[in-house]
């Protein structure tokens, strides 16, 4: 049986394929038909949905890749991961945190994600 973080990195590596069969087929593998994903800019319901909102943010971030960067922290059907968006020459453009919730089969049923790390608390 596959792991979830081998899920997880199946799921972020659609976030960097460009060919739109290719990345339907990697959210195919990591996640359900009617999954939910949200950020603060949107919320996506069904799994061709989101191949399509993916492909809107190649047209805005073109030749930018999404990269897993911490292990995958879970428990009980739920977990966490960090990744970064860095541009070709490696530097980052954006980074965030994402939490999840897996279904029966081991496939996310749902991603919740933030942009950037969370704010220190003040002194």
């Amino acid at each position: 049986m596959i792991t979830t973080e081998e899920i997880v990195r199946i799921y972020v590596a659609a976030w960097s394929e460009t060919d739109e069969g290719k990345r339907r087929a990697l959210l195919e593998k990591s996640r359900v038909e009617k999954g939910i994903y949200t950020d603060p800019t949107v919320v996506v319901v069904e799994r061709e949905a989101l191949v399509q909102h993916i492909g809107g943010i190649h047209l805005h971030f073109a030749d930018c890749r999404i990269l897993l960067t911490s292990r995958v922290d879970e428990h009980h059907d739920r977990l966490r991961f960090t990744w970064a968006m860095v541009n070709p020459k490696g530097s980052r453009v954006s980074e965030g945190i994402d939490f999840g919730e897996v279904g029966f089969d081991g496939r996310l049923i749902r991603i919740t994600g933030f942009f950037g790390l969370p704010s220190p608390i003040p002194h």
